[in-house]
């Protein structure tokens, strides 16, 4: 797995970010109070959102455990909690970092409103705050994730090379994530910049806590309102959703589906492109981010500033600016590049994704 944090500047996003400072300038903005250098005996609060998207038990949290583990001589301990979509049980976990009194909290938010409170609780405690995956609000001092609205783009763009000289002949359907996620109205803005005026948008909606079950009853709606024959494409925007939608398309009759995105190379999803099932996904080196996220806790709680050598840029929130923040790029995953992404990246084995069901259609595309 590649271990380089790669930083770039992004522009026209929900959360904007500047251009790209020095690591001196960025470092600056993080510290926190905690100014006595501390060796490596630390202890790393991590507070993950959910456990049903299978990224944050199988990468998220034994990667970054992984990796504190060894920029610490094996000598600092992460002490974890998941949220599992309730936001109040994460403002809860936040009390319970706080009374442990860890040297830094990691913490990938469920609601990025409900957790400002805890975040200013932390702060206040003495206890540096690295937002993760998702922007928080309050007083964060880094932060690292990828380019969301880019994500976004990256997926209208391939519904419509997908779409093709069709893209105007029917209705498009588009399968938001939850309003409680600043990450999916980023999502949502980047898609619409690429989509709006070369689609017509028949039914938009904004998915409940991101559950696959929320997006099959909103999928059949679409297809009770527009008719199944009227759908040529529709955006979801992540895989688990994908799935709830496909199944809503297979269940309304449909012989041959339209496109359908995805993000996060879920295996299942993975599954569903090699059969053709879903059109594409968003791959992202969950990894590479988990690694990130890491380094700039340990540095944080050693130094009270984000290393020099992870060359920061700069994000800002609804209530702080110059936040320290590394970007991870994303790959647009299809059937053509499988192996050159999760299977090169060790997500999955070429064994994980081509078990009996999916044989025949892996050797169809080349994946053996």
């Amino acid at each position: 797995m590649r271990r380089a944090a790669f930083a770039f500047c992004a522009t026209a996003m929900t959360v904007s970010l500047a251009a790209c400072g020095s690591a001196k300038e960025s470092g600056d903005k993080s510290d926190s109070g905690k100014k006595t250098a501390k060796g490596d005996d630390i202890t790393v609060g991590l507070l993950l959102p959910e456990n049903q998207t299978a990224r944050y038990e199988k990468f998220d949290k034994p990667i970054i455990e992984k990796q504190i583990s060894e920029l610490t001589n094996g000598k600092g301990k992460v002490e974890y909690l998941n949220a599992k979509q309730d936001a109040t049980l994460q403002s809860q976990q936040i009390d319970t970092m706080i009374t442990k009194k860890v040297d830094v909290l990691i913490l990938d938010a469920v609601d990025f409103k409900a957790v400002a409170q805890g975040v200013k609780k932390a702060k206040e405690a003495g206890i540096p705050v690295v937002a993760y995956d998702r922007l928080a609000e309050g007083p964060i001092s880094a932060y690292t994730s990828f380019d969301n609205e880019e994500v976004g783009k990256t997926q209208g763009e391939a519904l419509l090379k997908a779409l093709g000289d069709k893209a105007k002949s029917g209705k498009v359907v588009m399968m938001n994530g939850s309003v409680t996620d600043p990450n999916a109205a980023q999502f949502k803005k980047g898609a619409h910049a690429v989509l709006d005026g070369k689609v017509n948008i028949g039914k938009e909606y904004d998915t409940k806590e991101w559950k696959p079950e929320n997006a099959n009853a909103n999928m059949q709606g679409a297809i009770s309102s527009l008719g199944k024959d009227k759908i040529v494409g529709v955006y979801s925007a992540n895989d688990g959703m994908a799935g709830g939608i496909i199944t809503a398309l297979k269940g309304a009759g449909l012989k041959t589906l339209p496109p359908v995105t995805g993000q996060d190379a879920e295996l299942a999803g993975v599954q569903r492109i090699v059969a053709g099932e879903q059109y594409m996904s968003v791959f992202k080196s969950y990894p590479q981010e988990a690694e990130t996220v890491a380094k700039m806790a340990v540095s944080i709680a050693k130094t009270g500033k984000v290393d020099s050598s992870l060359k920061t840029s700069t994000v800002d929130s609804g209530t702080e600016k110059g936040i320290p923040a590394v970007i991870v790029p994303v790959v647009s995953l299809t059937k053509d590049n499988i192996k050159d992404t999760v299977v090169k990246e060790g997500y999955y084995t070429v064994g994980d994704i081509c078990t009996a069901k999916y044989k025949a259609a892996c050797s169809k595309i080349g994946l053996n």
